[in-house]
């Protein structure tokens, strides 16, 4: 299964990737897990530390330029061997930090941009790997050949009309590229919270409370694993799951909420 997870800054977006991949990592998947954002927080969030954490791919001027070329770059770079040569070990799952040409600063996105969609295209349509991948609000690695290989794409918001006008227009894009598996979570809200009437959003697969374990914890550690409400981190993970393997042009998800426990 690949899986694309998209939203807003600050909504949870890279929290409910790494609880995904930790997830399906501990189901016995061969799990990998891409951080594709600006933030490059996802090594973070899976408890890994400083010094652990690889410098993202798309610093790697070096490297770049040795698989893309200049000036008239290739865009069907070789990159097979790049997963293994970059990845490092996060729990049971493992990671590659690639980050986003929109943080690159300075130079041309060009040759980043190609290597970043290449690399993104081989782990989806070649590899039969378990994959998660943290992207920025937009879709922007993902291109129209590539999203045909991508199982389903989780846009996550907040319990806000910005959050969510952001979740549709994440949906819409998708969606013009072919990508209709589409699921939305809302974090950090009440069970039954109502949503605004916003043309486009995903049928709603669940909605997660604050966790008074995470709230207690994020000043002072950037983990989101191994927290005392994993019971209902767990369940509403599978209640994702289940949302997109029903979800689609011709079955419809009808929105529901799942709880998620307060504590273990």
């Amino acid at each position: 299964m690949k899986l694309a997870v998209a939203g807003k800054g600050g909504v949870g977006k890279t929290t409910i990737a790494a609880w995904l991949g930790d997830h399906l990592a501990r189901q016995g998947h061969d799990t990998w897990l891409v951080d594709a954002d600006t933030a490059l927080s996802l090594g973070a969030a899976l408890g890994l530390g400083p010094a652990a954490i690889p410098a993202p791919l798309i610093g790697d001027a070096d490297l770049i330029r040795s698989r893309v070329g200049t000036g008239m770059i290739s865009l069907t770079p070789e990159v097979a061997d790049l997963p293994e040569r970059l990845c490092v070990p996060a729990g049971a799952a493992r990671l590659l930090v690639m980050g986003s040409v929109a943080g690159a600063g300075g130079g041309c996105a060009c040759e980043a941009n190609a290597l970043l969609k290449a690399l993104v295209s081989h782990l989806i349509l070649e590899r039969d790997q378990w994959l998660v991948v943290d992207l920025e609000a937009g879709v922007e690695h993902l291109g129209r050949g590539t999203v045909a290989g991508v199982d389903g794409l989780v846009v996550v918001s907040e319990p806000s009309f910005r959050g969510l006008s952001v979740a549709a227009r994440v949906a819409a894009m998708a969606a013009d590229l072919g990508l209709a598996r589409q699921v939305l979570v809302l974090n950090r809200t009440s069970p039954g919270t109502a949503l605004p009437d916003i043309p486009g959003l995903p049928p709603l697969a669940v909605a997660i409370p604050p966790l008074p374990g995470l709230l207690a914890r994020q000043m002072d550690n950037p983990s989101v694993l191994g927290l005392p409400e994993q019971s209902g981190i767990d369940a509403a993970m599978d209640a994702i799951l289940a949302a997109l393997a029903a979800s689609g042009p011709e079955q419809p998800q009808p929105p529901r909420c799942v709880p998620c426990a307060t504590s273990s």
